[in-house]
C-alpha cells in the first residue's frame, strides 16, 4: 500500500508546511500543489504535498490532541452531514480491532432509498459540469486542504476501525491517500485539458475560407459509487473519489459497515466544500448500511450508475465486472504475491526487508507477500550457502527480532481487522507443512482489548500449490521448497496468470536471473521489485512515482494511477457552428 516510512520534515519537496491546524500554507497557493503534483507524474520523481510526519515539530504541538479530541466528540453519537438523501433511520456498525468505543450512529440507506439517492446525486451534473475542469479542480484541492487540516482525527478514525497502528493510519489513512487523490486529480486535469475548450477550424477555398467555431466540453458519465474496503478505507478509496468528482461525475461513497467513520468524514468534508463554493451537497453522499442489508449489488448495478470503483476479494471484484455491464468498473482485488529467492549479497538485509514486509499491519494489506519460493539446495550468499532450512530459520529469526520488544511490536503489527483473519493465522497450522515459525499473541500495552498476532511462516513443496497458490490474507506467509529457480519463476508466471498478484520480488546476484524475472513480470503484468535491503519494502508504493496495480492481471483491472484510470470518466462532447463574419 502506501509508504509507511521515518519522517522527513526536512525534505525539500514537501508542498504543504502547516502549522497548528495543518492544511497548505499561505503562501504556497492550491495551484502550486497541482504545477509539482503534474510535474512529478511525468518524471516520477518524489514529491509529496502533505508532510507525512505526525511530529509536533512539522503540525504544532496542539495538532495531535486537537486531533483525538475532535475524533472522540463523533464517539457515541449521530454523525452530522449535510444531506443524507435516501436515508431512513441510523445505523452504527463499526467494532474496533482496538477495542476502542465507537457506537456512531450513521444515516442508513437501504435498497428502497437508492432510486431517491441516485435521483438527487444526478440533479446537481450539469451546474458542476458547466463549472469547466479549472473550477472543479480548485474545489477538489480546497476539499483536499480542507481534509489535511483534519488529518489528526482523520488518522484517528483510521486506527480505531481498521487496526492500523497510529503512525501508520496517520500515513496511509491521511497524508499518503491525500497523495494519491491529489495524483487522481492531477492525471484528471492533465486529461481534460489535453483538448482546447475551443477552436477555430478554417478549410481554405476559392474564395474566403470557410471558418468553423467549435467547442469542446468535457462531460462526465454520470453518477459514480465508490465502495470502500474495511483495511484501507482512505488509500484506496480516494483516487476513484477524486477521479469522478473533478472529470465532473456525483459520487456516492459506500463504505465498509466496518469502517464508516473515515469515509464519513471525507464526505462531511466535501459537502462543506461544495456548498461554500456554491455547489450542490449532494454531490458526494453517503451509503451507509447495516450488516445484511446487502445494498452494493443493487447500488452498483443500477441504472443510474455509469462508474464503479471496488476494493476487496477477488470474488466480489469478479461479480462486479461480470453484472455492473452498464458502469465502467475498476476494481482492485486481490492475488498471490510472490518472492523468489535465488542469491543474495545481503543475507541479513534480504531477511530484515521481509520481516518488516511481513509484519507491517500483520500482513493485511493487499501488497503483503505470500509465497516465498527457494530452492531445495538452498543460496549463495555474503554469509556462505545457506540451506533451505537455514534460510527459512533465518527470517524466522528476523521476524523474532523485529517483534521482540512488545512496544514496538504493536506499532508494527496494529490488531487484526476482523475474526475472518482471526481463523486464518489461528488455523494456519492445520494447512499442513512444516511450521517454521508459529505466530503468537502479544499483549497491547494500551488497548487491552485488541487482538494482535505476530506472522506465521509455514514450510512446504511446490507440489503444494493447492495450499499456497490461494489467496491467503493476513499474517500467513508459505515458504516454498522448488527445484531451482527456473521452477520458481515458472510457478510465478503459472499463479501471476491464474490468480494475479500485486506485487512480486526477486533476490538474485545473477543478471540472467534477474533479466528472466523481469521477462516473467513483464509477461504477468506485475510490479517487480530486484534485491531490496533497506528502506523501500514491497508492499509500499509512492504516490506520483510508483503504479498501484497494474490492470495486466487478475489482481486489478486498474492502477493507481494512470490516464486510463480517469480518462474513462468523461467524454468530449463538440458543437460547431459558423464563425460571424
Amino acid at each position: 500500500m502506501s509508504q509507511t516510512t521515518r519522517a522527513q520534515p526536512g525534505d525539500s519537496t514537501t508542498l504543504a508546511q502547516p502549522g497548528a491546524s495543518g492544511g497548505f500554507a499561505d503562501d504556497r497557493p492550491l495551484r502550486d500543489a497541482l504545477d509539482r503534483a503534474l510535474d512529478a507524474i511525468r518524471d516520477r520523481s518524489h514529491f509529496s504535498a502533505f508532510p507525512e510526519s505526525p511530529s509536533p515539530r512539522v503540525y504544532g504541538e496542539e495538532a495531535a490532541p486537537a486531533g483525538l479530541a475532535a475524533f472522540g466528540t463523533w464517539q457515541g453519537t449521530d454523525f452530522p452531514l449535510r444531506t443524507a438523501p435516501g436515508a431512513s433511520g441510523a445505523v452504527a456498525t463499526e467494532r474496533s480491532p482496538f477495542g476502542i468505543g465507537l457506537d456512531i450512529r450513521y444515516p442508513r440507506v437501504a435498497t428502497t432509498g437508492l432510486d431517491d439517492l441516485l435521483a438527487t446525486a444526478q440533479a446537481g451534473i450539469p451546474q458542476w459540469r458547466d463549472a469547466g475542469p479549472d473550477t472543479r479542480v480548485d474545489v477538489a484541492l480546497e476539499i483536499l486542504a480542507a481534509l489535511h487540516k483534519r488529518v489528526f482525527e482523520l488518522a484517528n478514525a483510521v486506527m480505531a476501525t481498521t487496526g492500523q497502528a497510529f503512525v501508520m493510519a496517520f500515513q496511509a489513512g491521511g497524508t499518503h491517500a491525500l497523495d494519491r487523490a491529489l495524483e487522481a486529480v492531477a492525471y484528471a486535469y492533465a486529461e481534460m485539458t489535453r483538448h482546447p475548450a475551443t477552436a477555430l477550424w478554417e478549410r481554405p477555398g476559392r474564395g474566403e475560407p470557410v471558418r468553423i467555431e467549435k467547442t469542446f466540453t468535457v462531460v462526465p458519465r454520470g453518477v459514480a459509487v465508490v465502495i470502500g474496503c474495511t483495511t484501507f478505507p482512505t488509500w484506496n478509496s480516494y483516487p476513484g473519489l477524486f477521479a469522478s468528482l473533478v472529470t465532473g461525475n456525483p459520487v456516492v461513497v459506500k463504505p465498509h459497515p466496518g469502517a464508516v467513520l473515515p469515509l464519513a468524514i471525507t464526505v462531511q468534508v466535501c459537502q462543506e466544500v461544495l456548498a461554500a463554493r456554491g455547489f450542490d451537497p449532494a454531490l458526494v453522499t453517503l451509503a451507509a448500511e447495516a450488516d445484511g442489508d446487502g445494498i452494493t449489488r443493487d447500488l452498483a448495478t443500477h441504472p443510474a450508475v455509469r462508474i464503479v470503483d471496488f476494493t476487496g476479494s477477488a470474488e466480489f471484484g469478479d461479480w462486479l465486472e461480470s453484472h455492473a455491464t452498464q458502469a465502467q468498473v475498476y476494481t482492485e482485488k486481490s492475488g498471490v504475491n510472490p518472492v523468489v529467492i535465488d542469491s543474495t549479497h545481503a543475507f541479513r538485509g534480504l531477511v530484515g526487508n521481509l520481516a518488516f514486509t511481513l509484519a507491517l499491519y500483520s500482513g493485511q494489506m493487499c501488497t503483503t507477500s505470500q509465497v516465498i519460493f527457494v530452492p531445495a539446495d538452498g543460496i549463495d550468499t555474503d554469509e556462505g550457502h545457506k540451506s533451505f532450512r537455514e534460510v527459512g530459520a533465518g527470517l524466522a529469526a528476523a521476524v523474532d527480532k523485529l517483534l521482540s520488544d512488545e512496544g514496538r511490536a504493536v506499532e508494527l503489527l496494529g490488531a487484526i481487522v476482523n475474526d475472518a483473519v482471526l481463523n486464518r493465522v489461528e488455523g494456519s497450522t492445520a494447512l499442513g507443512g512444516e511450521v517454521v515459525l508459529e505466530s503468537r499473541a502479544v499483549r497491547h500495552p494500551v488497548h487491552a482489548d485488541a487482538v494482535v498476532r505476530t506472522p506465521a511462516i509455514l514450510a512446504l513443496d511446490a507440489d503444494d500449490v493447492a495450499v499456497f497458490g490461494r489467496e491467503c490474507f493476513g499474517p500467513v506467509t508459505f515458504l516454498v521448497r522448488t527445484r531451482d529457480t527456473d521452477e520458481a519463476l515458472a510457478l510465478v508466471r503459472r499463479l501471476g496468470h491464474e490468480r494475479g498478484a500485486m506485487t512480486a520480488a526477486v533476490y538474485s546476484t545473477s543478471e540472467r536471473v534477474l533479466a528472466a524475472a523481469r521477462e516473467v513480470a513483464l509477461d504477468v503484468g506485475v510490479a517487480l521489485s530486484e534485491n531490496l535491503t533497506d528502506g523501500v519494502y514491497v508492499n509500499q508504493s509512492a504516490a506520483f512515482s510508483d503504479f498501484h496495480g497494474t490492470g495486466a492481471n487478475p489482481a486489478a483491472n486498474a492502477s493507481f494511477v494512470d490516464a486510463a484510470y480517469v480518462a474513462g470518466r468523461f467524454r468530449i462532447i463538440q458543437s460547431r457552428r459558423h464563425a460571424p463574419e
